[in-house]
């Protein structure tokens, strides 16, 4: 029976020279979830995207994705073989126009990229705004636009999986819902996301399953739902102790009632 699992981390240790920052990270991302990992800063979510895709190179453990061992990869091979990563702060390239920082994303692919109108057309689709300031530098655009555009880069390479790490960083709720709805119709068309994100209420609202790092180690896993219940995660991340501290009208809360 095929494995159902696109991505599997078994055991994982990694940081950065000797400051080891992952301690033994275990989970795995089945084939069209959306999988989000939350936690305090510091706990190694971020270095555990970029040891997926080959910036960090692990020290112990297995990456494997689709059946094959990638556990010592570099970044452009993990493009080739599937794998786009966009960065918190969206790393764009600002005095090039969207158009070009859309092209540069079919790079890796190589001579395919030679015949990406279709693809250009697909993020055009899905992040209409872009389309309309094709010939505007990045660095121009504003912070919403900037994401979308970080987001549509990184589908210019055909990725089975994409690693979002703070997609919703600095930006109105208005224009994470439009980014979160965008990653819905992406797992509809097959995608398999693996999602990094400060605003675990809505991560969770959008996503299948999810993990809780602590100190470089997973320190919990669950269904979303099963997450956003349990008392821990409610406490810790989704303030459940301020609502409880305050009343439905906001106002603070007081005798036996608190």
């Amino acid at each position: 029976m095929p494995d159902p699992a696109l991505l599997r981390v078994e055991g994982l240790h990694a940081g950065y020279g000797r400051v080891p920052v992952l301690h033994g990270v275990d989970l795995h991302v089945d084939r069209g979830e959306i999988v989000t990992l939350v936690g305090a800063n510091g706990a190694g979510k971020s270095t555990l995207l970029r040891t997926i895709v080959g910036f960090v190179r692990a020290s112990q453990g297995r990456i494997v994705f689709d059946g094959d061992d990638i556990s010592r990869i570099v970044p452009e091979r993990a493009v080739r073989r599937g794998i786009a990563l966009v960065p918190e702060g969206r790393m764009l390239f600002g005095p090039l126009t969207v158009e070009e920082n859309l092209r540069l994303g079919a790079f890796a692919r190589g001579r395919e990229s030679a015949g990406h109108g279709s693809d250009l057309e697909g993020v055009f689709a899905l992040f209409p705004v872009l389309r309309d300031r094709t010939g505007q530098t990045a660095s121009t655009l504003s912070g919403g636009e900037q994401q979308m555009l970080a987001i549509g880069r990184a589908l210019m390479s055909r990725p089975s999986l994409l690693l979002l790490d703070e997609p919703s960083l600095g930006l109105a709720p208005k224009v994470i819902a439009e980014i979160f709805g965008t990653l819905g119709v992406l797992r509809e068309q097959g995608l398999t996301v693996l999602l990094v994100e400060q605003d675990v209420k809505v991560a969770l609202r959008h996503s299948d399953r999810g993990y809780v790092m602590r100190t470089g180690t997973i320190a919990m896993t669950g269904t979303s739902a099963d997450l956003m219940a349990d008392d821990d995660v409610r406490l810790i991340y989704l303030g459940a102790w301020h609502e409880a501290a305050l009343g439905g009208d906001g106002t603070p809360m007081t005798g036996d009632a608190r």
